[in-house]
C-alpha cells in the first residue's frame, strides 16, 4: 500500500446495536411516559366503544365477543414470542389448558370450601397465569438451547403431553370427560336482569385489554429492542452486550403467561374444561392466526384471535344453513376449519406476506400517497 492510499474504515458509520440499547437522553423518559398514557387512552377507548357494542347484541354475539377476547390474550403473546423474538413454538394450545386446568380446579376448590367473592375469580386467573409462567420457565430453559426444528419438537412434544397427562392422572382431571365449576354470575349492582354473557363478555375484555396494554409497552421498551436483536443477529446481539439465553427465556415465559390468561379465561366462558378443547389442532390455529394476521404485530394477533372464532364456527354456520347429512356434516366439524385456515394462509402468504395487517398498512401508505398527489 502507498502512501497516498487510505484503507476503508472497518467501523460501522451507524448508531451500534448496543448504543441503540443504552438508556436514552433525559427526554427519553417523558417520551416513555407519553407513551404510556398514549397505550391507557387506546385500551380506554376501545374498552368503552366494545361494552357499548356488547350492550346491543344478542347473547351467544356476546359470547363470540368473549372468546375472540381470550384468544387474543393468547395471540398477544404468542406474536411476540415468534415474530418479535423468532422462536417457534407448537406448544400453545397445552399452555391454555395449563392455565384453563388451573382455574377449574381452584374454583372447584374454592366451591369445595364454600369460599364465595368477586375476589376468587381474579385469584384464579392470577394463578393460572403464575402456574403457567413457570411452565413457560422450563420450556423456555430447553427452548434457549434449541433451535429451529428441534424448538419445534420439544414444544409439539408438550402438546401432546399435557392432554395425555389429563387422561392418565384420572382422579385429579377426571380423564376425558373434564373438570366442571361454577360459572361466574354477574354482580347484584348490575340488576337482576342483566345477561350473564354480557358480563363473561367483559370479563373477557378486560383481561384481553390488559394484555394487550402490557404487550405493548413490552414491545417499545429496552426488552422488546433486546428482542429483535436476539432474532435477526444472535452474533451480533451478544456482542452489543445481550444475554441471548435469558432473553430467549424471559420471551417465552411472558408468552406462555399470556397463554396462561387467555386459557384460563376460555374456561370461564364454557365453565368447563377437557383435553378435546385443548387439541393439537389449536396450536396450530394459534401457529397460524397469528401468521395470517401479521407476525410481530399486535394488530394483527387482533385479526388472528377474530379469525379463530369465525372459523370455527363455520362448519356449525353451514350445517344450520344447509341440510346435509348426518356424517357429512361430522366431517365438516372437524376438518373444514383446519381446511379453510390452510387455504387463507396460503392466499395471503401470497398476496401479502406481510399478513392482513401488513396488507392494510400497505393500502393506507398507497392512499395517503394518492391524497398527497391530488393536493400537489
Amino acid at each position: 500500500m502507498t502512501a497516498t492510499e487510505v484503507s476503508p474504515d472497518p467501523r460501522p458509520t451507524g448508531p451500534s446495536p448496543l448504543r441503540r440499547l443504552l438508556p436514552g437522553p433525559p427526554g427519553a423518559a417523558g417520551a416513555r411516559g407519553s407513551t404510556l398514557l398514549r397505550h391507557l387512552v387506546l385500551a380506554v377507548l376501545a374498552g368503552t366503544a366494545v361494552v357499548l357494542l356488547t350492550n346491543q347484541l344478542a347473547p351467544y354475539q356476546n359470547l363470540q365477543v368473549a372468546r375472540v377476547c381470550a384468544f387474543l390474550c393468547v395471540t398477544a403473546g404468542y406474536t411476540v414470542l415468534v415474530g418479535l423474538n423468532g422462536q417457534l413454538s407448537l406448544g400453545h394450545g397445552a399452555l391454555m389448558a395449563t392455565g384453563a386446568y388451573t382455574v377449574a380446579l381452584v374454583q372447584q376448590g374454592f366451591e369445595e370450601r364454600a369460599v364465595q367473592g368477586r375476589w376468587v375469580l381474579p385469584l384464579s386467573l392470577l394463578l393460572a397465569v403464575v402456574v403457567t409462567a413457570a411452565a413457560g420457565l422450563v420450556i423456555g430453559l430447553a427452548a434457549a438451547r434449541l433451535r429451529g426444528p428441534y424448538l419445534a419438537g420439544v414444544t409439539l412434544a408438550v402438546a401432546t403431553l399435557v392432554p395425555a397427562i389429563t387422561t392418565i392422572f384420572t382422579d385429579v382431571f377426571n380423564g376425558e370427560q373434564g373438570l366442571r365449576f361454577p360459572m361466574e354470575t354477574p354482580p347484584a349492582f348490575l340488576g337482576a336482569y342483566f345477561q350473564p354473557e354480557r358480563w363473561l363478555a367483559w370479563v373477557a375484555l378486560l383481561a384481553a385489554l390488559l394484555t394487550m396494554l402490557l404487550m405493548a409497552n413490552l414491545v417499545r421498551s429496552r426488552f422488546g429492542r433486546s428482542l429483535r436483536a436476539v432474532r435477526d443477529d444472535e452474533v451480533a446481539a451478544r456482542l452489543a452486550g445481550i444475554h441471548v439465553a435469558r432473553n430467549q427465556v424471559l420471551a417465552f415465559v411472558v408468552s406462555a403467561a399470556c397463554a396462561g390468561l387467555g386459557g384460563g379465561v376460555y374456561a370461564v366462558l364454557t365453565a368447563t374444561v377437557a383435553p378435546g378443547k385443548f387439541s393439537l389442532d389449536l396450536s396450530l390455529f394459534l401457529l397460524m392466526a397469528i401468521v395470517i394476521g401479521g407476525l410481530g404485530s399486535l394488530a394483527g394477533a387482533v385479526w388472528g384471535a377474530v379469525l379463530l372464532v369465525a372459523l370455527q364456527d363455520l362448519p356449525s354456520l353451514i350445517t344450520e344453513t344447509f341440510t346435509l347429512p348426518s356424517g357429512l356434516a361430522q366431517r365438516l366439524e372437524g376438518n373444514l376449519a383446519l381446511a379453510v385456515f390452510g387455504l387463507i394462509l396460503i392466499v395471503v402468504m401470497l398476496a401479502a406476506p406481510g399478513g392482513l395487517q401488513g396488507a392494510a398498512r400497505t393500502l393506507t401508505a398507497r392512499l395517503r400517497a394518492r391524497r398527497r398527489a391530488a393536493r400537489r
